[in-house]
């Protein structure tokens, strides 16, 4: 039996749940319009803080070449969200639902810590990148300005009284000004055309193991895919997928309810590629050769408004669009990071708990660590941008044990009914995960 006719557990967030209506034999675009939103909420995973050195540090080192891996590791994420959303949908049930309902009892808490310390990853990214960002843009003392971060959580919960459509337009409107900013700088720094389009072409020398130092070119990618695949946006989608009300009595509703939310996620993942994307070009066309140069946020900012790097294109103006840009990534991961946060902690443990108190929580735990840093080391950035990087190690340690279970249950036949994965998709998911966990332990390798 399917277990959408199950009603075991609760709702996976229920406040928000089957709470956004659809039309009826509307137009394509009109139902499409209804449709679009959890898509952009799962895009900004795939554009925090967490993949922006990654990918300027790549483009820097070896100009466009790793843009073949920008474009595979949004072509993987395409897949994965596509899985998760319809297993919300089809089941539900999200991901941390299905696991805890479906997994013995001893792997489904080894699961939830798993995840929990990859949350705690993801967030101390956001914290770092929201912080510095307020640093540069004030002059504010880096600790307060981390510290002033925490504001972020109350923040979301005076927006989730508006309702979550607002929520949605918010973080779309976030995404926009991150995309523009990006396509400024990008046009600015008159990148090679040619060389773009050679990049996004696969090349025999990524898959060289070389010196295998943490700049090398199999280094940088598999940092690349790391960051881009991130663990925490097959919860959330899973769980967003069901903000639209579906009839349950008629499978072509849950069909239609699966079409497009595959269409949104692509859509808006699209755009996420595109960002990341030029983030890459912006390394190439401005920073090749400086690579050294450009490994911190701080330094990013500086070399925009250094000639000697940036070249006559440099001013400060240009640093103040990047800190904004940096802002508004922080900004949009802490509201996807902080629902997360209490769809894994509801979905595993059953536990409801006051939704502040699972956000502040979160977020006091990410915290700890770059407020001990911070303390320590004062104004050296470039120390917390280090501690991004070991997060997003982190990540891709963590990214395979949600990979299987998500491939598994959208497999199930049980549990997917009409609705269950093409078998070349199931193969393509599980050689996905096993490629995935074979890179990130060279990744993992090569950095310690």
């Amino acid at each position: 039996m399917s277990i959408r006719n199950q009603h075991l557990q609760k709702q996976s967030m229920g406040e928000i749940n089957q709470s956004i209506e659809v039309p009826q034999n509307a137009s394509f675009w009109k139902t499409l319009r209804a449709f679009l939103g959890p898509g952009a909420l799962v895009a900004v995973g795939y554009m925090d803080p967490g993949n922006w050195i990654t990918s300027v540090v790549g483009g820097a080192t070896y100009k466009y070449l790793l843009l073949f891996v920008v474009l595979i590791s949004s072509l993987i994420a395409m897949q994965l969200q596509q899985m998760a959303g319809k297993l919300g949908i089809v089941t539900r049930r999200d991901l941390a639902q299905a696991t805890a309902q479906h997994l013995p009892k001893g792997l489904r808490y080894l699961l939830f810590v798993i995840i929990e310390l990859a949350l705690m990853a993801t967030d101390l990214a956001e914290v770092i990148g929201s912080g510095i960002a307020l640093h540069l843009l004030f002059g504010w003392p880096l600790l307060l300005s981390i510290l002033i971060t925490i504001l972020d959580v109350f923040l979301l919960l005076s927006l989730m009284k508006l309702g979550f459509k607002k929520i949605e337009a918010i973080v779309s409107t976030l995404i926009l000004t991150i995309l523009l900013i990006f396509v400024y700088l990008t046009v600015l720094s008159r990148p090679s055309l040619s060389g773009i389009a050679a990049g996004y072409l696969p090349h025999l020398s990524l898959f060289s193991f070389g010196n295998g130092g943490a700049n090398s070119q199999l280094t940088l990618a598999l940092g690349i895919i790391g960051a881009t695949v991130m663990p925490h946006n097959l919860y959330l989608h899973s769980s967003l997928s069901q903000t639209r009300k579906v009839d349950y009595t008629d499978q072509s509703s849950i069909k239609q309810a699966v079409r497009f939310m595959t269409w949104d996620s692509n859509i808006q993942l699209t755009l996420a590629f595109v960002v990341n994307s030029l983030l890459l070009i912006l390394g190439a066309s401005l920073f090749y050769g400086h690579a050294s140069d450009i490994s911190a946020f701080s330094q990013m900012y500086n070399a925009l408004q250094d000639s000697k790097i940036a070249g006559s294109i440099a001013s400060a103006s240009l640093s103040t669009l990047f800190a904004i840009a940096l802002l508004a990534s922080g900004q949009n991961s802490t509201i996807t990071g902080t629902l997360t946060g209490q769809i894994v902690m509801e979905g595993f443990l059953h536990m409801k708990l006051p939704e502040w108190l699972i956000r502040l929580v979160t977020r006091l735990l990410a915290l700890v660590p770059v407020i001990i840093v911070a303390f320590i080391y004062g104004s050296q950035e470039g120390v917390l941008d280090q501690l991004i990087v070991y997060s997003q190690v982190f990540l891709s340690l963590a990214l395979p044990f949600s990979i299987f279970p998500l491939v598994y249950f959208t497999s199930n036949k049980k549990l997917m009914g009409d609705h269950v994965n093409a078998k070349w998709n199931t193969i393509l998911g599980y050689l996905v995960a096993t490629v995935l966990t074979i890179l990130n332990l060279k990744l993992i390798f090569d950095l310690f």
